[in-house]
């Protein structure tokens, strides 16, 4: 974008190659995966961060493709020509992911997943990361249950999927039409998704859960499903208060987005389907207005995702 507003900002422009530095690579883009943070960048919700940039402003956090030219001082475990994919964070100096060659730092890109399409694998990285640190926050041990708020989407289903592989007993909400799918991604218990869904959750564990994850930014209004002394973890921050010695503890992926090894493994556990990767819809650069006008009008399972092969 070369000003802040809504999905028409989003411009398709040339911009100078970029050439990768010391610890850096460069990626031949393929798909990148749409995600809120795109549309909160778009719409100048970072603006401060930007604030001593020139334009354009390139959003995204989430590419697949394939590696055409590595910096100096490789370390050897990445190779032109390899497939791979990304988490990148948009305010930094780089910009994001929408274009056609993107550098990035090596620490941030691991092998893809392998036999897995672009458009799929795009979709992978900046939201099993933002799930998979969720869990860590919480600090469950095997056999205890967690809560599962947003369940249906595409970060709550990478949540519930981890919990599962983590060994915990997940309790998940869904409106009726996504019951069978959020059973499928390893539910154990399904409430109805609403006003009353920490009443429901406490219904099927009377005692409060130990362990909630918010994706659906409800905040306060979930403390009821939790046992005192619990945590919930959320995505936007945190500036409320508690009670019962409940915890909040804030996840924040851009802080994680050079954690090479548990990038790999988020890849890995792709690969070997403990994670399912969905794709919405797949819109070509010329589109991606579209593409943020459909993930914003709610409801969509799995990414939106541009295609720039």
């Amino acid at each position: 974008m070369e000003e802040y507003g809504g999905p028409d900002a989003l411009r398709v422009l040339d911009v100078p190659e970029p050439q990768p530095g010391p610890g850096e690579v460069r990626i031949r883009v393929h798909a990148v995966a749409v995600n809120p943070t795109d549309t909160l960048l778009r719409a100048g919700a970072h603006a401060q961060r930007l604030a001593d940039r020139e334009p354009p402003y390139v959003p995204g956090m989430d590419a697949a493709g394939v590696i055409d030219q590595l910096g100096p001082d490789s370390d050897g475990r990445l190779a032109v020509g390899q497939r791979v994919v990304a988490v990148v964070v948009p305010t930094g100096p780089r910009g994001g992911t929408y274009a056609d060659k993107i550098v990035v730092p090596a620490a941030s890109v691991v092998p893809a997943p392998e036999d897995v399409a672009f458009t799929a694998a795009s979709t992978l990285l900046m939201n099993a990361l933002t799930a998979r640190l969720a869990l860590d926050e919480l600090s469950l041990s095997a056999g205890d249950t967690l809560a599962v708020i947003g369940a249906a989407g595409a970060l709550g289903g990478y949540v519930i999927q981890l919990a599962k592989a983590d060994g915990l007993r997940v309790i998940a909400d869904a409106k009726p039409a996504d019951e069978k799918l959020v059973r499928e991604l390893g539910a154990d218990e399904v409430v109805e998704r609403g006003d009353e869904v920490a009443q429901r959750i406490r219904e099927l564990v009377p005692d409060g859960v130990p362990g909630l994850v918010d994706a659906t930014l409800q905040g306060e209004k979930l403390f009821g499903a939790l046992a005192d002394g619990g945590r919930m973890t959320v995505f936007r921050g945190w500036s409320g208060g508690t009670e019962r010695d409940i915890e909040v503890r804030p996840v924040r992926v851009s802080d994680f987005a050079t954690d090479t090894a548990r990038l790999d493994r988020l890849a890995r556990q792709a690969e070997e389907g403990v994670l399912t990767l969905r794709v919405a819809e797949v819109f070509p650069a010329e589109r991606a207005a579209d593409a943020h006008r459909l993930l914003e009008a709610g409801g969509v399972r799995g990414r939106p995702v541009i295609d720039f092969s």
